[in-house]
């Protein structure tokens, strides 16, 4: 089984405005509201690509209602613990200049967050858990750790896509999947990753530090995949940048979807590569067509 757990969930909320003024009335248009966080992303496309998967994580109040209504609209299970305070709302105003408010998150306190403890030490062996995002200033700075440390205890396979800052916390456990982008590779060896040859280097550090499998991000310049029988380069395919917006977490839906259903390591790749270019081409999260029609132009060459 696959799950995925988003601490710190959203509504994205996205309205257009012609003409925007500071201080003045403006009326929008073209208005979407979708349920946001890394970790539901990934369940998003997870199921959209055919891959039955459980969302963990915390939701409350009437926002907390609409992201669970709309993920059990796509038919995806959740198990998300509810919290006293409300889920955030994160705004994002499209005008001739693009802006972003972000919402504060409900508290979380130490009863629920036991109980999402408890939740992943009920996991098997053998299954996976994506723990996606940043940590919300009301949960422990060591939150990961301790996730990973279950994870490793009982044969779980943890996909770890958070902060570089998260990421170094947890380095030296066993995990199956990190994805940081080139910035936070950087970030997390203090240098500045200019390369596709920087970002094997520093990749393979974090293979040595107990990540099996590392995918590198670099937006137009591509993406390295670091497995554990050989490092693979792969170009971005040609097309309309629209919303890179859930463009990484697309990536690590596409590598699970794959490597789930017993593709190569190479075809794993390119599949992760094709999805998370797939929605960077979308006003939204792709869609298993959108994928299947960029496959055939995914240039993967092995180092």
């Amino acid at each position: 089984m696959l799950y995925t757990c988003t601490l710190n969930p959203s509504i994205d909320y996205i309205i257009h405005v012609e003409d925007f003024v500071e201080g003045g009335l403006n009326r929008g248009k073209n208005t979407s509201y979708y349920p946001g966080g890394k970790g539901i992303n990934v369940s998003r496309v997870l199921k959209r690509l055919e891959v039955a998967n459980t969302a963990l994580g915390f939701l409350g109040d009437f926002t907390g209602e609409f992201i669970k209504n709309k993920l059990h609209n796509e038919s995806i299970k959740t198990a998300f613990i509810e919290v006293d305070g409300t889920t955030r709302i994160n705004m994002k105003l499209k005008a001739s200049d693009e802006t972003e408010i972000n919402g504060p998150g409900p508290v979380i306190s130490a009863q629920q967050l036991e109980a999402l403890y408890t939740q992943i030490r009920q996991l098997n062996a053998g299954d996976f858990l994506v723990a996606a995002g940043s940590i919300p200033s009301t949960v422990p700075a060591d939150f990961y750790v301790k996730v990973a440390t279950i994870c490793a205890e009982n044969g779980v396979k943890m996909v770890a896509d958070t902060s570089s800052q998260a990421l170094k916390e947890i380095l030296g456990t066993s995990l199956f999947l990190v994805k940081p982008n080139h910035h936070e590779l950087g970030e997390l060896f203090d240098v500045t990753i200019k390369t596709t040859e920087d970002a094997i280097t520093y990749g393979k550090q974090l293979q040595q530090q107990g990540a099996e499998h590392v995918l590198v991000s670099m937006g137009g310049s591509g993406a390295v995949y670091i497995s554990p029988e050989a490092c693979y380069v792969a170009k971005a395919p040609v097309g309309t940048v629209k919303n890179t917006v859930g463009a990484g977490d697309s990536m690590v839906a596409g590598f699970l979807a794959a490597y789930t259903k017993g593709k190569s390591l190479e075809d794993t790749f390119r599949y992760a590569i094709a999805t998370g270019s797939a929605t960077a081409f979308q006003d939204d999260l792709c869609e298993k067509k959108d994928v299947d029609a960029l496959l055939s132009t995914i240039e993967i060459t092995k180092k």
